[in-house]
């Protein structure tokens, strides 16, 4: 029987990491979904590399769905003219690609990057073409909070908003990872009533495959305080090592901090929790599986987010949210805090206090049931809002 509603949709996503790569793709597995109802499905994206800064080999795995490799030019910072001309140049060579292939019946465009992004919704504009987007970050609102000098800072950064502007307008359907983004599109967006949150997540199923099953501190005493993601400037980890070091002075001295992850600031934070002579172990990027297993070998979740980030409802939160651990958030998202508060699954802090932080963490290091009760409630808050099973379906259901 022909599946009357089968259909041709075309992902756009700048940052994709597939299956083989290190990370736990949102679009690679949207992709996935689409395929198993019966679509036909194409994601374009950057021969680039973003978080390995190296362009990729053309040859890899096969996949239910198609994949197109559009060539970027390489850049060494995150933060650099480079980059922003790389963009640039990305965003033509996908125009070019869209005017070669056969037009879509829907467009489903991650945001960022912002080139690509506009390149995609004039395209859809002038074919008549459904155009959902997708934000997980914004532009240039991130870039704000490490160039942040009044005045100034909005003239350098005012021909991105107007880029981000205008897709959000020309937007059929809006999806976000929070609804924090989802309104931020909404503001300019005279087409859509309502937009649609739904958090990055994780596969519940492959989460639970690759969970360690043991609880080390258990046998040794240490309670293993644990961070994953990016080692970069929006990332307050110089308070948790404040905050350690009060540790030890209240006599609290088997703490160890595992930081899984890399980023342009390591070096940074290296030195400095050298200097103040802690435990700190840098495991630097991992497989997925890997920051699993480690992860869920520790006690306590910290959540650090410097002053005036532009961050909702990030992926580590989701991840931590499922390995059942307390968290300490310092992160000022009103959205994270409430969810925090609402599941009781940890404690907010005041931002960039290492007292409050560490008082909260005393805690947690105190009382094992308190631990083990919080890291409950948050394994519930992960299966009811960040289970990809479960959430998903609302954008497969919105396509």
């Amino acid at each position: 029987m022909v599946n009357k509603f089968k259909k041709d949709i075309l992902i756009i996503s700048h940052f994709v990491n597939f299956p083989e790569e290190k990370g736990n793709d949102r679009f690679c597995y949207l992709a996935d979904l689409l395929c198993n109802r019966g679509n036909s499905v194409e994601i374009i994206t950057s021969d680039f590399i973003h978080f390995k800064k190296e362009h990729r080999h053309s040859k890899r795995e096969k996949y239910k769905y198609k994949y197109q490799l559009i060539h970027e030019p390489s850049y060494k910072k995150n933060i650099c003219l480079r980059r922003f001309y790389s963009h640039y140049i990305f965003a033509k060579n996908v125009k070019k690609y869209l005017n070669t292939r056969r037009k879509p019946d829907v467009i489903y465009c991650a945001i960022p990057s912002l080139d690509v992004a506009k390149v995609a919704a004039k395209y859809a504009r002038k074919n008549h073409i459904k155009f959902i987007v997708d934000v997980q970050d914004l532009w240039p609102e991130a870039f704000k909070m490490v160039f942040h000098v009044p005045i100034v800072s909005d003239l350098i950064f005012a021909p991105m908003k107007i880029k981000a502007n205008y897709t959000y307008r020309q937007a059929d359907g809006i999806v976000a990872v929070s609804d924090t983004y989802v309104n931020r599109a909404l503001a300019v967006n005279e087409k859509c009533s309502q937009g649609l949150s739904v958090f990055l997540g994780t596969d519940l199923q492959k989460f639970d495959k690759y969970k360690s099953t043991a609880k080390l501190s258990e046998k040794d005493g240490i309670i293993r305080l644990v961070y994953i993601g990016t080692l970069g400037h929006s990332y307050d980890l110089t308070c948790v090592f404040d905050a350690m070091v009060q540790l030890k002075e209240e006599g609290y001295d088997d703490i160890r901090f595992q930081v899984i992850g890399d980023g342009p600031l390591k070096s940074k934070f290296q030195e400095y929790s050298n200097k103040l002579k802690l435990d700190v172990e840098y495991t630097g990027r991992l497989e997925y599986s890997d920051m699993v297993s480690r992860l869920t070998e520790c006690d306590i979740a910290v959540n650090p987010i410097v002053a005036g980030s532009a961050a909702s409802i990030i992926n580590k939160v989701g991840d931590y949210a499922m390995s059942g651990l307390p968290v300490v958030n310092t992160q000022e998202c009103e959205e994270y805090r409430r969810l925090v508060e609402h599941y009781n699954m940890g404690f907010n802090c005041k931002n960039n206090d290492a007292e409050d932080l560490a008082n909260k963490l005393i805690l947690l290091i105190k009382d094992a049931k308190l631990r083990e009760e919080m890291g409950s409630n948050a394994r519930r808050c992960a299966v009811e809002m960040f289970a990809r099973e479960i959430r998903y379906t609302k954008i497969l259901d919105l396509i």
